[in-house]
């Protein structure tokens, strides 16, 4: 078997999201004379040569091809577009990793996307992409994209739950040609990527757009990122967003996606006492309640407006994140019970456009079980089943 470099082996583990002990764990590597991890240092040290089977496992776990192992030297780091977070060093090299290969992947089903409306001559310019500068008014940016989505915030706050008005929003949001997806993590709950690192991505391609909110986050934020993402696709812009930024071009994106959602006219009038953070709180997300968004951005406009300084909104921000960690963390302790079924769960995470398409384009011999298992994220086996052909 022809030699691997070992370099190759720590970037294709690193750029993975992988620890050496979680890659260890996942490889079965260990014994009783050595660890797991002990035995893989081994291995990205050159110390021991690769077995063929290991090597075809490493390229299973590590999401890689075969063939990419036996490059000479790591290749550069890929494009993942503009990076708009402000996020400490540390904890953005950390979660790199992860982030990479979560990005890698969304790169990889936008092209299987693209080349099968191309295949199927359903590759349309969509004329949007791209339409606005940030020297654009909030107000005019706003109302383009309102106009565009025949967007109804009545509508959007008179459904009953947060998850059925964003359900509504991404509808409206596909029906454009944007494919909207939620991803957290790289298949398992192990690799979940924390909203703190990243909140959406946008990847402004001209004729299959996609949008991807990270799931990891509460709900009631899911249609504030979905906007967010979207003005940077009708600026054109490919990138990672994180949470609430004072970024230039940030601001102006949060500014669109919030006045979207609620209106400066209604909130401005509204009085908020925030000298007690308890009753600040509660007051903020009973607002938010009954207009399906989140508590936290009901503070961030709050302070955009001067209502409230930046050391309450900030927080209050964090009180609302420790409160929605302690309910997420309830909820997943009582639905451990009775899982909900797995092809349901899926088709919300890639959104009924994507199935569509998968489906179409399996249905007319565009795409291929695998490639349509990779557009979708599950195996081969379980496509027909998640587009209805069984």
């Amino acid at each position: 078997m022809a030699q691997v470099n070992p370099k190759i082996l720590v970037w294709a583990r690193e750029t993975a999201g992988l620890s050496e002990d979680e890659a260890s764990k996942a490889l079965k590597l260990g014994g009783s004379r050595l660890s797991g991890s002990e035995t893989l240092g081994q291995y990205e040290s050159g110390e021991k040569q690769l077995s063929r089977p290991l090597l075809l496992n490493m390229a299973k776990v590590y999401r890689r091809p075969l063939l990419t192992f036996y490059l000479q030297a790591p290749p550069r780091s890929g494009e993942r577009g503009e990076d708009f977070r402000t996020i400490p060093e540390d904890r953005r090299i950390e979660e790199q990793g992860k982030l990479d290969a979560l990005v890698r992947d969304v790169y990889v089903r936008q092209r299987l996307v693209k080349s099968a409306l191309e295949d199927a001559d359903e590759a349309n310019e969509l004329a949007f992409v791209g339409s606005l500068t940030s020297d654009l008014p909030i107000d005019m940016a706003k109302r383009k994209i309102c106009e565009d989505l025949n967007f109804d915030l009545e509508r959007f706050r008179k459904l009953r739950t947060v998850e059925d008005s964003f359900s509504y929003l991404r509808e409206l949001t596909e029906a454009r040609g944007v494919f909207v997806l939620l991803i957290g993590n790289l298949g398992t709950h192990h690799s979940n990527i924390s909203a703190d690192v990243f909140r959406g991505f946008a990847l402004a391609d001209r004729t299959s757009p996609f949008i991807v909110i990270n799931d990891q986050d509460a709900k009631t934020a899911w249609s504030f990122t979905l906007l967010h993402e979207l003005a940077h696709i009708y600026l054109g812009q490919t990138g990672i967003s994180g949470g609430f930024s004072e970024i230039k071009i940030e601001r102006y994106c949060n500014e669109i996606a919030s006045q979207i959602l609620l209106p400066r006219e209604e909130i401005s009038s509204q009085e908020f006492d925030s000298s007690n953070l308890e009753s600040f709180i509660k007051d903020i997300c009973r607002f938010a309640a009954a207009r399906k968004i989140s508590g936290s951005m009901v503070s961030y406009v709050l302070f955009l407006l001067g209502k409230v300084p930046k050391s309450k909104w900030i927080e209050a921000s964090e009180k609302l994140q420790e409160l929605w960690r302690k309910e997420k963390e309830g909820k997943k302790n009582s639905e451990k019970k009775g899982a909900p079924d797995y092809y349901v769960v899926r088709r919300h995470r890639v959104g009924s456009a994507l199935v569509n398409l998968v489906g179409r384009s399996m249905g007319e011999g565009i795409l291929t079980a695998t490639k349509a298992a990779k557009v979708l994220g599950v195996s081969p086996g379980n496509v027909p089943a998640m587009v209805g052909m069984r």
